[in-house]
């Protein structure tokens, strides 16, 4: 399966701290890719990198083929991005949130219509598009995001903690929108802190801790390759191992 996203040796530092010290890694298109690490580990500096909105000190990445400093134009029409932060206006409905977005992306008002029907239905939000964002549950709402995150249709789909504060029964329905929205051929790339969620949702994993990838691979093979039953487990091996600058394991990355 051919790679939509890349990292090669990518670095970023702020002052005299390295966010990230060299890595490099690839992302298949239409997979469901999860960047794990504790906070400060860099996964929001790489996100941000892959979004253009922030420059690398070093190294190179590219999204959809496009160099992401040379080309930020380009990647930015072809990604969508749901923060961790709430972006639904609460003083607008459903629909008009995605109506709001699609003019954003500059989609012709007869395309925006067809979208926005379409992101509606698919998102499960059909009954209560006319409902004020602000009155919507807070998986509802979620979902809302999700769907405005996708309204312009992008090759890749950036999300950040896209399940933070859910209960069990929200953050499973999200799973399978999450699934959805890989099947239908979008690349997904997202932060998540609940190891049991990248376990079940991701088809890829890279851990980061202080700056470096101390592993990558599917759940299975990490699991494998490091004899444990959870992916909670070999994050706790890869990461303790690997606090103080010291490599993860035997020093092996898995890929």
């Amino acid at each position: 399966m051919t790679a939509i996203c890349s990292a090669d040796n990518l670095s970023k530092n702020f002052g005299g701290t390295a966010a990230l010290a060299g890595i490099s890694f690839t992302v298949r298109r239409a997979d469901i890719f999860a960047l794990l690490g504790h906070n400060g580990a860099g996964k929001s500096t790489t996100m941000r990198i892959l979004l253009t909105l922030l420059k690398p000190s070093g190294g190179a990445a590219t999204v959809a083929g496009l160099d992401v400093t040379r080309h930020p134009v380009q990647v930015r029409r072809l990604t969508g991005c749901v923060p961790q932060e709430r972006t639904a206006d609460p003083l607008l409905t459903a629909r008009e949130n995605l109506c709001f977005m699609a003019g954003l992306y500059h989609l012709s008002a007869r395309r925006a219509r067809h979208r926005v029907a379409e992101v509606l239905e698919t998102a499960g939000l059909g009954p209560g598009r006319d409902r004020l964002a602000r009155d919507l549950s807070g998986g509802t709402r979620r979902r809302l995001e999700l769907a405005m995150g996708l309204v312009h249709l992008p090759a890749v789909l950036f999300l950040d903690e896209p399940t933070l504060g859910l209960d069990v029964a929200a953050r499973r329905d999200m799973w399978d929108y999450v699934r959805q929205v890989r099947d239908g051929g979008t690349t997904v790339v997202l932060t998540t802190h609940y190891l049991e969620e990248a376990d079940a949702l991701c088809d890829q994993v890279a851990i980061i801790d202080h700056g470096q990838i101390m592993a990558a691979g599917s759940p299975a093979a990490l699991k494998g390759r490091f004899g444990l039953p959870t992916l909670d487990e070999v994050f706790l091996a890869a990461t303790g191992a690997g606090i103080g600058g010291q490599p993860a394991a035997d020093g092996v990355l898995v890929r």
